[in-house]
């Protein structure tokens, strides 16, 4: 799940340096606390294949190096435009990463630095430490606020910034991601899994077919409705003839196929990312719909493959 964005994270680093106000003031504690404890340097491996690996990031240089494969991804890549200080240090980086867990997919037949061994990542928001942040990171593009209020005392997992190297971006790597989120999603006793999924382009005309398959296909049930707020969102009519459901499923990514597989509902409405070239719909998927077949290919204790 891609939605980018940075001004929330602006605000959140700008709070942080002025450190005033009671409210402020009463936050700084614990997100203290939280910077000085956020990472375990003995975190287990959670799955392997071969020679690769998944784990959540030990320390601050694999965040770094997983930040590298992010700009290496989405601004090389895929042509997002840099800001000045991403263009200067080839890294996508916002105020919500030292918030999160860094979940990666390391490919440990490379030597050398950290660096060269990454090739996969998925960024990991808990609500708890999402109230650290200022937030969810979803909340810049999609109204979530009136579905958190809704399930209060629910524990919802923002997935985020998911990207693999080009030339592992096959069925191994998705494995180990599924089996590192599933492992997490056990350990912290998570509910609802929530975030933006993205499809390439910025012209909703000519992502009609894909958008009215989404809204037709898996529209979220009043309990878990979401609205793009309605000025970023862009909420086109369905088109005049029927969905062909083989074309609509072609123009979807992989990664959002596999959450309508799995049981996940769509948002109402789409939000345009001219920075990232992509259009972004939310997805919701409460751990209670994730179908059982999943569940079983990769363990009711995430033991499949279990390192």
């Amino acid at each position: 799940m891609i939605g980018q964005g940075t001004r929330q994270a602006q605000r959140i680093d700008a709070g942080e340096a002025a450190g005033s106000g009671v409210a402020g003031s009463a936050r700084v504690p614990a997100r203290l606390r939280h910077l000085t404890r956020r990472f375990d340097s003995m975190s287990p491996v959670l799955g392997r294949i071969g020679p690769l690996e998944v784990r959540l990031a030990r320390r601050p240089s694999e965040v770094r190096a997983s930040q590298k494969l992010r700009y290496q991804v989405f601004y090389e890549e895929m042509n997002a435009q840099p800001s000045k200080l991403q263009k200067m240090t080839r890294r996508d980086r916002d105020g919500f990463d030292r918030y999160c867990d860094h979940l990666l997919v390391l490919d440990h037949s490379h030597g050398g630095p950290i660096d060269n061994r990454i090739v996969g990542t998925y960024r990991l928001l808990r609500g708890e430490m999402a109230a650290l942040a200022g937030g969810f990171y979803t909340a810049q593009e999609f109204d979530i606020a009136p579905m958190l209020a809704r399930h209060e005392g629910t524990r919802f997992l923002e997935l985020g910034r998911s990207c693999v190297l080009k030339g592992y971006r096959g069925k191994r790597t998705v494995e180990l991601l599924w089996q590192g989120i599933w492992s997490y999603v056990l350990g912290h006793d998570i509910d609802v899994l929530f975030g933006c999924a993205s499809l390439a382009g910025t012209d909703p005309d000519a992502l009609a077919v894909p958008l009215a398959f989404l809204r037709q296909n898996a529209p979220a049930p009043a309990e878990w409705r979401v609205r793009a707020h309605p000025e970023r969102g862009i909420f086109p009519p369905d088109p005049p003839q029927e969905v062909e459901a083989r074309k609509a499923l072609a123009a979807l990514p992989p990664l959002l196929k596999g959450y309508l597989r799995l049981g996940g509902y769509i948002g109402e409405g789409a939000v345009v990312d001219h920075q990232f070239g992509t259009t972004d719909v939310l997805v919701v998927l409460p751990r209670a719909n994730i179908n059982p077949r999943y569940i079983g290919h990769y363990g009711a204790d995430a033991g499949r493959f279990a390192a």
